[in-house]
């Protein structure tokens, strides 16, 4: 009954599992998910045309690398849509996924998490991303909607006692998001008693090792790292969790 928070990297999209995380909001076990720039960006490619990711050698050589137009003008559309709105940038990305009837929306994290009802929150590092080269992005409006993204992952960790978070994939930008986010949370008198966390990847880096196995969960909980690459690891998490947990109320067998 406590909170489990999932942050993703590209790479947990690009490699195929996203599926396994929508299973965990289907069954009713993710309460939140957060993503980085480049993982939103994947997500949607995913979600629109069934493919993502190019030759970063070859299009730097020829100046065409993240110009694909149409990937630029849909999230920053989002992010002008979203400040317009009062949302979050993730869940204006995830509203235009399911409006727009992008034909492989199923895989998606963020129209999943808006057909679930649950917080996606995208936190981007402007001009780190490729859809920020082009002429339809407007900083302002990224950066106000990615920003509303960060004190909706915070109201959110203000229940995290007993909770679970897990990063998978993200090196640097989730792991520091989530350790001020958290802060915030604890500065309003949250409790982070009991807290797990979790950090998956195919490298332990420094920054998810100290801020999100090590230094949240010192004297309250207890912090995990479980090494390996994603396309493994996460299907057979969710599978192990969801065997545990059970099937979903009025599922058959």
């Amino acid at each position: 009954g406590r909170p489990m928070v999932a942050m993703a990297g590209g790479h947990v999209v690009k490699t195929g599992t996203a599926p396994c995380l929508i299973e965990w909001m289907e069954a009713g076990l993710l309460s939140a998910i957060a993503l980085n720039g480049a993982a939103a960006i994947h997500d949607c490619e995913i979600a629109l045309v069934g493919e993502t990711s190019e030759d970063v050698e070859s299009g730097l050589r020829q100046g065409t690398f993240g110009m694909a137009s149409e990937t630029a003008a849909f999230l920053n559309g989002a992010a002008k849509d979203a400040v317009r709105t009062g949302e979050g940038y993730g869940e204006a990305l995830g509203r235009a996924l399911e409006e727009s009837g992008a034909p492989h929306r199923h895989a998606s994290l963020l129209a999943g998490a808006f057909r679930a009802g649950i917080p996606a929150t995208v936190h981007v590092a402007l001009g780190a991303d490729v859809v920020h080269a082009h002429p339809s992005c407007d900083g302002a409006a990224v950066g106000e909607s990615s920003h509303r993204d960060f004190r909706i992952l915070a109201a959110v960790l203000e229940e995290i006692r007993g909770g679970v978070v897990l990063n998978i994939g993200s090196a640097v930008i989730l792991p520091e998001v989530f350790l001020k986010a958290l802060t915030v949370a604890r500065n309003l008198g949250a409790s982070a008693e009991g807290l797990t966390t979790v950090n998956l990847d195919f490298l332990q880096h420094y920054r998810p090792t100290q801020n999100v196995v090590v230094r949240p969960t010192r004297g309250v909980g207890h912090g995990y790292a479980i090494t390996g690459h994603h396309e493994l690891l996460v299907p057979l998490l969710t599978a192990a969790v969801l065997d545990a947990w059970g099937p979903p109320e009025g599922a058959r067998g």
